[in-house]
């Protein structure tokens, strides 16, 4: 079983993570929750060497993000710049699975995003 004061912790990062992606862009809080979503489930059985990595870097990104929603007043924080860049160093740390993901990653975020378009209601002449 797992220790409780851990998995009060990890949930407490999760909830965290996801409330603050409710002051990112519509698009970008889908990618991010989804992605949250993914990543804490997929780490579920994780040793304990790749729990402890993984939750100091998902504190360090929570950190981040929160630093930049409150450095943005009021209506500003959606129109902001999220995240920070990946130090080259990092990456030679990675799977190749991740390299992958973090690819992945990329091109659906720098997508243009169709499908939150709103079209008007007004006949067409």
């Amino acid at each position: 079983m797992a220790n409780p004061a851990h998995v009060s912790r990890v949930r407490s990062l999760y909830k965290r993570l996801l409330m603050l992606h409710r002051f990112m862009p519509i698009e970008l809080r889908a990618l991010g929750d989804q992605y949250v979503k993914d990543e804490f489930r997929r780490h579920k059985t994780a040793s304990g060497h790749e729990v402890a990595t993984f939750m100091v870097e998902w504190e360090k990104y929570r950190d981040t993000l929160q630093a930049q929603v409150l450095q943005c007043p009021g209506d500003e924080v959606k129109r902001g710049q999220f995240g920070t860049d990946l130090a080259e160093e990092k990456l030679k740390h990675f799977q190749d699975e991740q390299i992958g993901q973090l690819h992945e990653l990329m091109l659906e975020s720098t997508k243009p995003s169709r499908q939150f378009d709103v079209q008007s209601d007004r006949p067409q002449n």
